[in-house]
């Protein structure tokens, strides 16, 4: 029993290493010559993505207003109002967090808004877009459609993911900024 058992082993291992073989061997080969073929992984620069940065506010300062690329330079973040303006509402636009809805007049936390846009251009392990290219994904998103953009992101009370307290400060550093800038004009 035991020597027929062994000897089918032996055919069937037989056949499909005739039946197999030559399709695994070509595909090995292919794999080879492919592998000869790409690159060798670039080394580590770590100046690529300052001057990735660079680039992403290059394009933020021709794409939003001069206001809105002077609050994003001194204060980190833009803020953009909600609707035509005149709803009471206003959004933050931080680099790599949630969009932040708050109430212009009382200055209350209203949602968080989570969306993301990850870099494809190349394949990377780190797929995250420069700072200012984040904001201004988001900047353009709110502007194109805001309605759209609200509809499909992640929503969250105020303090999920970003800080109240935080915000609340980024609030008052941004209505003192805003001050500054009108006394400035005046």
């Amino acid at each position: 029993m035991t020597l027929l058992f062994a000897t089918s082993l032996i055919v069937l291992g037989t056949l499909t290493f005739v039946g197999f073989g030559p399709a695994l061997a070509e595909r090995w080969r292919r794999r080879q010559l492919r592998r000869a073929a790409d690159p060798p992984p670039s080394a580590y620069d770590p100046g690529r993505e300052r001057r990735a940065e660079v680039r992403a506010r290059e394009l933020l300062r021709s794409v939003v207003s001069a206001q809105e690329y002077s609050m994003y330079a001194e204060l980190g973040f833009i803020a953009v109002n909600g609707g035509n303006g005149e709803r009471g509402y206003a959004y933050l636009l931080y680099p790599h967090r949630p969009i932040v809805a708050y109430d212009t007049h009382s200055g209350d936390l209203l949602n968080e808004y989570c969306v993301a846009f990850p870099d494809r251009s190349e394949p990377s392990p780190r797929q995250r877009l420069p700072d200012a290219d984040d904001v201004l994904a988001k900047w353009m998103s709110l502007r194109a459609g805001e309605r759209e953009l609200i509809s499909v992101a992640n929503m969250h009370v105020p303090g999920r993911q970003v800080d109240p307290g935080q915000v609340r400060r980024d609030l008052i550093r941004l209505r003192e900024w805003r001050a500054r800038r009108v006394d400035a004009v005046a």
